[in-house]
């Protein structure tokens, strides 16, 4: 009889409903102050995991991705766990690539929760974290989901109310932004007098959360000079009927959010086939989580976080 426990899940996708960078850190990073929000595009990834007196790590991937996050996120979960044994991964890609959506982070992550959860060696949400930062910054808001606030690199996060389930409309137009150069661009318009006035606005924005004040990107200003199809696609999606329309992270994806999904529907009939368009939904933080659960159902102990089997040792 096999020992092999195995499971399909999900890895979604994220937007940046605020961002806003302040300047450079001595490490090398750049201090942000920005607004996670997970949504309903994802990823699909299956995971199984064997015991064994040694480890093998295994990934079919279609895309072929050079040194793929999934794997990097399997051998630290493994040495972490001080586990061995065979584990073999098997990634379909739907969150498109470089485009400011975290798909290869939540790919990570994802193994970062699954994996403990298979192998019957729990690690604790510090820990969690603690390799997701070494992964990349995104990664620890994935542990997390639903909508949070992140401070410094983006991996200090702080839990927000979750945004009404809207709906919305994402497009990812293909188009390869260079996140350094971006970086690199914005970097003369950050003054100090206009750090204290964007910490001040996004503390304004985070404590009166849910109310009319705009969100911003600092990113659009410099990206949009580089590739003037992105603000039309901004506009395009305002004229579609948007509410909030913004770019995510350093780009190139912009989504639109809507008041219904009638709208939603509507503006994807409005926008056609042109680019890689996707309807969304916002996805909460117990939605997240529960869609673990499930994935889990019959492995896991009831509705803990992080998922930790019932025979954890």
């Amino acid at each position: 009889m096999s020992d092999t426990r195995r499971t399909r899940v999900r890895a979604l996708a994220k937007i940046n409903l605020d961002l806003r960078v302040l300047g450079k850190r001595p490490d090398g990073f750049h201090e942000l102050r920005t607004i996670f929000q997970t949504i309903s595009l994802h990823d699909a990834l299956e995971i199984a995991y064997t015991p064994g007196r040694k480890t093998t790590i295994d990934l079919s991937d279609h895309l072929n991705i050079p040194d793929n996050l999934v794997i990097k996120a399997a051998r630290l979960a493994m040495d972490a766990m001080r586990a061995t044994g065979a584990v073999d991964m098997r990634l379909t890609k739907r969150i498109p690539m470089g485009a400011g959506l975290g798909g290869g982070s939540s790919d990570a992550a994802a193994v970062l929760l699954a994996l403990p959860a298979l192998a019957g060696r729990p690690l604790d949400l510090r820990k969690l974290s603690e390799i997701g930062q070494q992964l990349g910054s995104d990664v620890p808001f994935f542990l997390l989901g639903g909508t949070a606030a992140g401070i410094g690199r983006g991996t200090e996060l702080f839990p927000l109310p979750d945004m009404p389930p809207k709906q919305g409309v994402l497009v990812a137009p293909g188009l390869h932004v260079n996140t350094a150069q971006a970086y690199r661009d914005l970097s003369p318009h950050l003054t100090t007098e206009l750090q204290q006035n964007k910490i001040f606005s996004f503390q304004s924005h985070t404590f009166g959360w849910g109310s009319e004040e705009p969100f911003e990107n600092d990113f659009e200003t410099v990206v949009f000079e580089q590739h003037r199809g992105l603000a039309l696609w901004k506009k395009r999606l305002k004229r579609a009927g948007a509410s909030v329309a913004l770019m995510t992270g350093s780009g190139s994806a912009l989504f639109g959010l809507f008041d219904s999904a009638a709208a939603a529907a509507r503006a994807m009939e409005l926008l056609g086939n042109e680019g890689n368009t996707h309807r969304i939904s916002l996805v909460s933080r117990s939605r997240y989580r529960a869609t673990w659960w499930r994935a889990l159902d019959g492995l896991i102990q009831p509705k803990t976080w992080p998922p930790r089997t019932r025979d954890a040792r």
